[in-house]
Formats: C-alpha cells, structure tokens, sequence
C-alpha cells in the first residue's frame, strides 16, 4: 500500500485516471487525489498529432478514408488530352 504523501503515475481517460502500479486498495474505496500534470514532452509531432483529431489512434481508418477520397476525386476528371 502506497504511503499517504507518494507520488503516483498515471494516465487521464476521460473522468478516470489510471494508476501506473497497483497501490492495493479494495475497489470502491473513496481516496482524496491531488492532480498535477506532468510535463509533455514536445518531439515536433504534437501539433499534427492533435490536428489529425479522431484519426489520431486510427492511422488505418484514416489511410482507408483517404485512398477512398483519391479515388472518388478520379471519377469526376476528364482524362487530359495530350
């Protein structure tokens, strides 16, 4: 069981925070949790990363949407003529 001043990891989903480690509480226990972010750690993806929205974590979905979007846009060309 975690010491009352520990310092625990863990990630936002939503309204839940899920702990890194077990800290060995029974399930429903009330606890008082105090919150602080960590630092993000900024590698140039960030910003493309939060553009791309819901096709963040579906790179597969978006690639499908895509290809489908190039291959609709060829229907309505006429071919060029050389």
């Amino acid at each position: 069981m975690p010491k009352s001043d520990e310092n625990l990891r863990g990630v936002v989903h939503g309204d839940v925070i899920q702990l890194e480690t077990d800290i060995g509480l029974p399930d429903g226990q009330e606890v008082t949790v105090s919150v602080r972010p960590l630092a993000v750690k900024r590698d140039g993806s960030d910003g493309l990363r939060r553009s791309a929205g819901t096709w963040a974590d579906d790179p597969d979905g978006l690639d499908a949407y895509l290809e489908e979007n190039r291959r609709v846009r060829q229907l309505d060309r006429p071919d060029i003529e050389q």
